[in-house]
């Protein structure tokens, strides 16, 4: 069984997916598998994917038949994958070296089942815009004002999904309304106020 499952839809974010991917292999973590599901109809980017692939053999490719969008491709990864940890990251956003290490070791150090971290911001060409520290959350009612959880930078025990929980099927703001659903089941979110985790604001991002 390998240690951690990242998840990572494709769709349309061609000239981030080397950065990204080029950053989880980086990783100095390395018992990871990579589930890239591809989400697009339009295949012309495919046989680029299949080359990154090549890559290293941790990396496994789903194509969706359809456009289902990111939260359900993501549901499809996790039914996939076969870690113990689920890691989420999308396709223009990036990981520093030491993310899966740090994380993991304060995961299991404390027992928590989902995690999440601080993060910059950058705009397209990489220049920090700003930065987002983590906090914890106990109760949904301390998330309902805003979603202030960065999706790349959550960590959550596999375990987590076998009481039903999944991505809502939106075009945004998915990953907002799991978060309040795990935090309503009593789960709590707990922060690792550390910057692991570059977000990129582009213009075509949902967020």
């Amino acid at each position: 069984m390998c240690y951690a499952s990242i998840i990572l839809p494709y769709y349309k974010k061609r000239i981030f997916i080397e950065d990204c991917i080029k950053s989880i292999l980086k990783q100095t973590f390395k018992k990871f598998e990579i589930l890239i599901i591809y989400d697009d109809e339009d295949k012309k980017d495919l046989s680029f994917i299949k080359q990154l692939i090549r890559l290293d053999k941790r990396i496994k490719l789903i194509i969706n038949k359809k456009n289902l969008g990111a939260g359900e491709s993501r549901n499809i990864g996790i039914k996939s994958s076969k870690g113990e940890y689920i890691c989420f990251l999308d396709a223009d956003d990036f990981w520093k070296k030491n993310k899966l290490d740090k994380q993991i070791s304060f995961m299991k150090k404390n027992n928590y089942f989902i995690s999440h971290t601080s993060y910059e911001i950058v705009d397209e060409n990489k220049k920090i815009i700003g930065f987002r520290k983590a906090r914890m959350f106990s109760n949904y009612k301390e998330l309902l004002p805003s979603c202030d959880i960065g999706l790349s930078t959550v960590i959550i025990k596999k375990k987590i999904f076998q009481n039903g929980f999944k991505f809502a099927n939106l075009k945004t703001k998915e990953d907002f309304v799991l978060w309040l659903e795990v935090l309503k089941n009593g789960f709590k979110i707990y922060s690792l106020d550390k910057n692991l985790t570059t977000w990129t604001k582009s213009k075509n991002s949902l967020s």
